[in-house]
């Protein structure tokens, strides 16, 4: 068990992503299920059309973005939740004037990205 400001974690740039930045604040060695991450992209920023091995569960905290999953494109903003099945090819793109910041759940599985573009 533990108790952590998020602010002291550190981020680290998306290598595949553009103004893209993680966190992990918890991750696999610390808990036995699940990792939770937080993800920010400055405005134009985002991850190109990429497939995971694992799913993806995330709650928008901040700005908006356009996300495609699958053939499917939504507009999410602060407040919304995401589902992205493992495997289904998914992007983000940041829209407007402020950051774009998410928290992604996932699995503690092994985890496998493909780039598709």
């Amino acid at each position: 068990m533990f108790v952590r400001r998020a602010s002291e974690v550190p981020s680290e740039p998306v290598g595949a992503g553009e103004g893209t930045t993680r966190q992990v604040l918890i991750g696999p060695d610390e808990a036995p299920n699940f990792a939770l991450r937080r993800f920010e992209m400055r405005p134009g920023g985002g991850m190109p059309r990429h497939t995971n091995a694992v799913e993806h569960e995330q709650y928008v905290l901040q700005g908006r973005a356009r996300v495609g999953i699958g053939d499917e494109e939504f507009e999410v903003r602060a407040g919304d939740v995401v589902y992205i099945p493992a495997g289904v090819p998914h992007w983000y793109r940041a829209e407007g004037e402020e950051p774009f910041a998410f928290l992604c759940v996932v699995p503690n599985q092994p985890d496998r990205i493909e780039v598709l573009e």
